[in-house]
């Protein structure tokens, strides 16, 4: 069985077994979750797009064969999706040609190669449990906060909890280990950037602080919240 791995090179090895993966929604349909509208990661983006004030949107950290950066494309989005990984970014253009000049390769560890205030919506799901705290407090969030657009929305999905977990995950026949993030100071950090939770206005919409379990389990929560300044 191969060791576990908490770095890069997991995604440059398996990134078209990934791009597999999340195609068919193997780990984007939730064990458990804390709202009945929360059942799977669609849920999710049918939310964000409702909130945003506008159609621009980056998927930053878009993983092996961009499926949600298609997805937007073809809803009619105009929509980016950058991932640290060449490999990722390799197979998603291959995937779909289509979008190949919406994808480039960026590492959310430093600046972002975008404008300030340049979109309406920002995905960032999954992707800080592989970046180190300092790093995500420093240069991440920041970098988040400047792209967006007063008014705009951030999404963020992040395996919940402290420390760092290691799990067995079956579609990969490996352990892997994952950094794990507190929501309140997240939403702490973000506060500070001039960003805020946004709640559900009604019991039947998905707002504040979210939950659910994945299939390997690990628990997560994800969040959206409105750039005010």
């Amino acid at each position: 069985m191969p060791s576990p791995d908490y770095s890069p090179g997991f995604y440059r090895e398996y990134a078209w077994q990934y791009a597999r993966v999340a195609r068919e929604f193997r780990q984007s349909v939730y064990l458990s979750s804390s709202h009945p509208g929360l059942k799977h990661d669609w849920d999710l983006w049918d939310r964000l797009v409702e909130l945003a004030p506008g159609r621009r949107g980056l998927d930053a950290g878009c993983g092996a064969g961009a499926r949600d950066v298609f997805h937007a494309w073809r809803q009619g989005y105009d929509v980016t999706g950058v991932d640290a990984i060449a490999e990722n970014i390799q197979a998603a253009q291959e995937l779909h040609p289509e979008i190949a000049g919406r994808l480039s390769v960026a590492n959310l560890e430093n600046p972002l190669p975008f404008a300030d205030a340049a979109f309406d919506f920002v995905a960032c799901n999954a992707v800080i449990q592989h970046i180190a705290p300092g790093l995500v407090r420093r240069v991440v969030l920041p970098e988040l906060a400047r792209v967006l657009r007063a008014g705009g929305v951030l999404q963020l999905m992040f395996k919940n909890g402290s420390g760092v977990i290691t799990v067995f995950d079956r579609d990969y026949g490996m352990e892997r280990s994952f950094q794990l993030y507190d929501e309140r100071e997240l939403l702490r950090q973000l506060k500070g950037l001039g960003l805020e939770l946004i709640e559900a206005a009604a019991p039947d919409q998905l707002g504040g602080l979210l939950y659910f379990t994945d299939p390997k389990p690990v628990e997560h929560c994800v969040f959206f919240a409105r750039k005010t300044r």
